[in-house]
């Protein structure tokens, strides 16, 4: 499904990202984690279009996605949940996850996704004619996760969803992207909680400094010292 090969990301002068190579597969869920600064916002933004690589492969269901424009992504299938949830926090929540759903073939079935939202987050059915700035973060983070859904996306692309959270709405975050992953939507999770970001996926890279410094199985990772000692303080 999706293939980063050889990527190199600059801001200006300044490198961000070398020589980085993730793929995530058919209904596959994989993390990226690793400390503040390692790359994983820029990684993602990358691959949701938002900031163009200075070299490398990008490729989308085999098609080179590299040089479209950031419109071009969502049509290609890539949702993105980006960091802090950017809502119009002045519009109803019901308009925030419609605005979603402005792609034609996502416009088309609308009202099934909506559904399917609802079915996922059951709280932003009494919200529907709230301000989306008038919700709790947990609730607010419901709304930025189905906004991407509306668009009918084959990849979800999550920054750090589980970002200012209280513990317990961490939880049911990870249980809704468990569930996304479920039925059927490839998922690549950008989080700092290593520990629940390894129990969700099946594979993982684990970034410092603008490298990839591990990758494979989750399990696997998280069974080696030198992850334990570094991001789990074991």
């Amino acid at each position: 499904m999706l293939e980063v090969v050889g990527l190199n990301v600059s801001y200006g002068a300044a490198p961000a990202l070398w020589d980085v190579s993730v793929r995530v597969d058919d209904g596959e869920l994989v993390c990226v984690v690793g400390p503040n600064g390692a790359g994983k916002s820029t990684l993602i933004n990358v691959i949701a279009g938002m900031h163009r690589a200075r070299t490398g492969q990008l490729r989308f269901n085999g098609q080179d996605i590299a040089a479209l424009a950031s419109h071009k992504f969502c049509d290609a299938g890539i949702a993105i949940v980006p960091e802090g949830r950017r809502l119009f926090t002045q519009m109803t929540v019901l308009d925030n996850l419609e605005l979603g759903s402005f792609r034609a073939a996502a416009k088309a079935q609308r009202a099934a996704s909506l559904e399917d939202v609802l079915t996922l987050f059951p709280p932003l059915k009494a919200k529907l004619t709230s301000l989306a700035g008038t919700l709790s973060g947990g609730q607010q983070q419901m709304v930025a996760i189905g906004r991407a859904l509306m668009s009918r996306p084959s990849l979800l692309l999550l920054d750090e969803p589980s970002l200012g959270l209280a513990p317990l709405i961490v939880q049911d975050m990870f249980r809704a992207i468990r569930e996304i992953n479920g039925r059927g939507t490839s998922v690549l999770l950008v989080e700092q909680n290593v520990s629940m970001a390894m129990e969700l996926a099946s594979r993982a890279y684990v970034m410092e400094e603008g490298r990839i410094v591990a990758e494979g199985p989750a399990d696997d990772l998280m069974n080696r010292p030198e992850i334990q000692q570094a991001y789990l303080g074991l």
